[in-house]
């Protein structure tokens, strides 16, 4: 039997600094919208970003282990979807609004 993966992200600060920076360009330059509900985030990126896409995921699955990341394409959209487990809720909250913080829609809580 494995054991769950670590309620947390792995990177170092200085490699999440970069990767926040590298996620807000992402989401500047190819998000088309966005949707949350609860602990799951849809954001659709136009096709053009794809690449850049995959490679996010890819390099958010390594660093959030216990967060599952689905691509799918719906026409000329990439939709990544991002499930977290009720135990990484308070985790979960922070990675969402670093995503929703970048997108220029109103945080999960408002105050951002």
């Amino acid at each position: 039997m494995t054991s769950p993966a670590p309620i947390a992200c792995t990177l170092e600060p200085l490699s999440q600094k970069e990767r926040l920076e590298e996620i807000a360009a992402l989401m500047r330059e190819g998000l088309a919208d966005l949707r949350q509900a609860d602990l799951r985030l849809e954001l659709d990126f136009r096709a053009a970003v794809r690449a850049r896409v995959e490679r996010m995921v890819e390099q958010e699955r390594a660093c959030c282990a216990f967060l599952d990341f689905a691509v799918s394409d719906h026409g000329d959209v990439v939709c990544v979807t991002i499930i977290a487990p009720e135990a990484a809720r308070g985790a979960a909250e922070a990675i969402f609004d670093a995503f929703l913080s970048q997108s220029g829609k109103p945080s999960v809580c408002g105050c951002c």
